[in-house]
């Protein structure tokens, strides 16, 4: 059995080739119908015929991409805030002698608290965050610096020096906080999977975040949910209909999807289609 792998979120489902049509870039151009399941889009037409479209994201998670990506994005911004200000207080105290109480632990502010602990799959962003250490250490072990410069009647010493890690350290910080939303903003491009039950028209299409590779496996390999469902790991209706089973990789599993158990929306009959562009499989 050969099957595609696709990435969602922080999950890799597998689909076989043979229930896929084509991918193609999501734009956001689907025409809205009213519809009680929070995963249907919209439609998109494909071959003149209006295919339903589905957020695996919030099928599989309980949250789209987009809103996870949102949601992170909206965080650094706040963690970036929280490092601004608590150097603003260091400023503060060394030219107005203002009582700085700023964490100068690293790894006990709450950007280093989430930082250190923060788990991601996207690679690139994963190699930015890593660049975060030193900058974010080096900055949290200023303060004790300054005021020993300060104990030693080196007043124009310790502005020098906080000065000059404003220019460098800090700088490096901030575009560090930058770069890190930018990868999410720019990594994100979602394509929608259109897949067949005929192998020539489209039943449904699954919204994705990205194409990740191909296997081959055997049937026998793929493990059923049965043992985990047994033990009481309760998984919603929609998604156990829709999971066939488990495939190891390496350390984690793949989640066979069968596109088949979403139910195509009845009302879709009377949706006049429009013509759409499509972009091949890969």
């Amino acid at each position: 059995m050969d099957l595609i792998n696709f990435r969602v979120g922080q999950k890799t489902i597998s689909l076989k080739i043979l229930d896929i049509l084509l991918t193609e870039r999501y734009e956001g151009n689907l025409t809205s119908l009213p519809n009680g399941n929070p995963s249907f889009l919209g439609v998109k037409d494909y071959m003149g015929a209006p295919t339903p479209i589905f957020d695996l994201g919030l099928i599989l998670n309980n949250q789209s991409s987009h809103d996870i990506n949102r949601a992170l994005i909206d965080l650094l911004m706040e963690h970036e805030q929280e490092q601004k200000s608590w150097f603003q207080a260091l400023e503060q105290s060394v030219n107005n002698g203002a009582v700085f109480s700023g964490t100068r632990d690293a790894k006990h502010c709450e950007f280093g608290k989430w930082l250190y602990h923060f788990k991601t799959e996207n690679e690139d962003l994963k190699a930015i965050l890593a660049r975060f250490d030193k900058p974010h250490t080096q900055l949290h072990s200023l303060p004790d610096k300054i005021f020993a410069l300060y104990h030693d009647d080196n007043v124009d010493e310790a502005k020098r020096l906080l000065a000059k890690e404003k220019s460098t350290t800090y700088m490096k910080l901030i575009r560090l906080f930058e770069s890190a939303r930018e990868q999410i903003s720019l990594d994100h491009k979602p394509i929608i999977v259109f897949t067949t039950q005929d192998g020539q028209q489209p039943h449904i299409g699954l919204l994705v975040d990205q194409v990740e590779d191909n296997i081959h496996c055997e049937e026998s390999e793929i493990k059923s949910l049965s043992e985990l469902t047994n033990v009481g790991f309760e998984i919603d209706s929609q998604t156990k209909k829709m999971m066939r089973g488990l495939i190891k990789r390496g350390e984690t599993h793949s989640v066979v999807i069968d596109p088949s158990a979403i139910f195509r929306p009845d009302h879709l009959q009377d949706y006049e289609p429009e013509e759409t562009e499509s972009y091949g499989l890969f």
